[in-house]
């Protein structure tokens, strides 16, 4: 006999919702009454029960902006939003992969339009600015670091996101990198020399290393007019003496007295480096080939001193000095005769105004435990922890570290304690910092040290002067 069943569309359309819904929402018991109609002579009346998703519109829906947008740390970032949400099933965790590049217009399209993110991870460059704009939700921040331990935090970093203007947290440390001077300590404690950490103990390695052992150089200088190689290193050399783009006041002040002496002892330094000009990849290749016994370089480097870098080519550099990562020293602090720096990098999350308060949440989560470990894991040698507890597992995250004394981890994870930028500095306006971009941009610096060391057409004060006049032009285009 043919029967027929209403309940059957029901289930249909039941099971429709739940494809449509997607498999991520919180289920609800929904009670449908149905009636099915047999060609039996009766009718039966059941209640059925069925589970159906919430729709996704009764979740919170927390967006987290990431300038770790490669596919693998996008995936790690996506593994520990699910996780998240496994716990907090009344949240949407979005995670959306962006350019670093891009943050500040993508950031004056969304407040356009009213939807700002409710996180952004981003370079600390871009902190001050968004803060000084009124975009940055600075209790947010504070409450974050306060809930983790405002004690556990570097105080380096921790000062890098302080707001001048109101003494607030504008943003939450993440992670970063240091930049170093890399060094033979085998062969500095085989000549009697000091760790390469002032003026003046660099400049007497400067004079010992060439013709010790193999080493044809005491190191690779900076000095390509057209890579911004040589600017980072310098950066940090002029930090070391006291030397800042712009003074209290706002004056520009690239031909101080300071400033001259900064780029006597850089340029001064070409008596004992690789001739003609060079940049990173000619001084990590000199370093890793026991040609020269000191290279300036960020923590990137560290695989590389174990296996070797990449060529161009094809294959990787054959390392000649055997154990080269075991016997080479770090020394991040620089010291000048009128102050110490270290230089790097710090990344940082913030939370826009108007961020849903379970932002902050989110943050935390991503700074905790092994959710912090495994943001750290992705990039161990770029990655440097900003908060002292997540150092040791740290020093797990990857087998090259093994290849490197606890001193000099303990060297790099303390690194923040002194890194300065010129672009960092709190108290410059947007106006000021847009001027160092372009002095970086138009590699300035690199022009001028090539120009005292390896041309020898201008003097540390005549090159003091030019950047002076360069730099004011710079602020003129840049003013109303």
């Amino acid at each position: 006999m043919k029967k027929t069943f209403a309940l059957g569309l029901v289930l249909v359309l039941l099971a429709t919702m739940l494809a449509a819904c997607g498999a991520t929402a919180e289920p609800q018991v929904v009670k449908e009454t149905v009636v099915v109609t047999q060609e039996v002579e009766k009718t039966v009346v059941e209640t059925v029960e069925v589970e159906v998703p919430a729709q996704v519109g009764d979740r919170t829906v927390i967006e987290f902006w990431t300038t770790d947008n490669e596919e693998e740390r996008v995936n790690t970032y996506e593994n520990i939003a699910a996780a998240y949400m496994a716990e907090h099933p009344e949240i949407d965790l979005r995670i959306v992969p962006i350019e670093e590049a891009g943050v500040t217009q993508r950031m004056a399209t969304s407040l356009a339009a009213n939807r700002p993110p409710d996180i952004i991870r981003m370079g600390v460059e871009r902190v001050a600015a968004f803060s000084a704009d009124d975009i940055l939700d600075e209790d947010a921040a504070g409450a974050v670091i306060a809930a983790l331990g405002e004690d556990d935090f570097r105080n380096g970093p921790l000062q890098m996101v302080v707001n001048p203007a109101t003494g607030k947290y504008a943003a939450i440390p993440f992670d970063g990198w240091i930049q170093a001077l890399w060094y033979r300590a085998d062969i500095f404690e085989q000549e009697g020399l000091d760790p390469p950490v002032t003026w003046e103990d660099i400049n007497a390695a400067c004079d010992a290393l060439p013709g010790t052992g193999n080493l044809l150089y005491a190191l690779a200088l900076g000095t390509d007019p057209g890579q911004n190689y040589g600017h980072q290193i310098f950066e940090q050399v002029a930090i070391s003496n006291n030397v800042w783009p712009f003074d209290e006041e706002g004056n520009v002040t690239m031909n101080t007295p300071e400033m001259v002496e900064a780029l006597d002892f850089y340029t001064g330094l070409q008596r004992c480096a690789m001739p003609g000009p060079q940049y990173w990849r000619g001084a990590r290749e000199a370093y890793q080939l026991d040609q020269a016994g000191m290279l300036f370089y960020s923590t990137y480097i560290m695989d590389d001193l174990v296996e070797g870098s990449g060529l161009d080519g094809g294959g990787n550099i054959q390392i000649t000095v055997e154990d080269l990562a075991a016997k080479t020293g770090f020394a991040s602090m620089m010291e000048g005769p009128n102050g110490a720096a270290s230089y790097g990098q710090l990344v940082t999350m913030a939370i826009p105004k108007g961020a849903d308060p379970e932002a902050q949440d989110v943050a935390k989560w991503f700074l905790t435990g092994q959710n912090y470990q495994d943001v750290l894991a992705l990039a161990p040698f770029g990655k440097v922890p900003v908060l002292k507890s997540a150092v040791d597992g740290w020093k797990g995250l990857s087998p090259y570290f093994t290849n490197y004394s606890a001193e000099t981890l303990d060297q790099i994870a303390n690194g923040y304690e002194t890194m300065q930028r010129w672009l960092f500095r709190p108290d410059y306006d947007t106006t000021q910092r847009g001027v160092i971009g372009d002095m970086e941009g138009r590699l300035l610096i690199p022009q001028v040290l090539s120009n005292i060391a390896l041309e020898g057409n201008m003097t540390p004060e005549v090159a003091a002067q030019w950047l002076q006049e360069q730099v004011e032009a710079i602020l003129a285009e840049r003013q109303p």
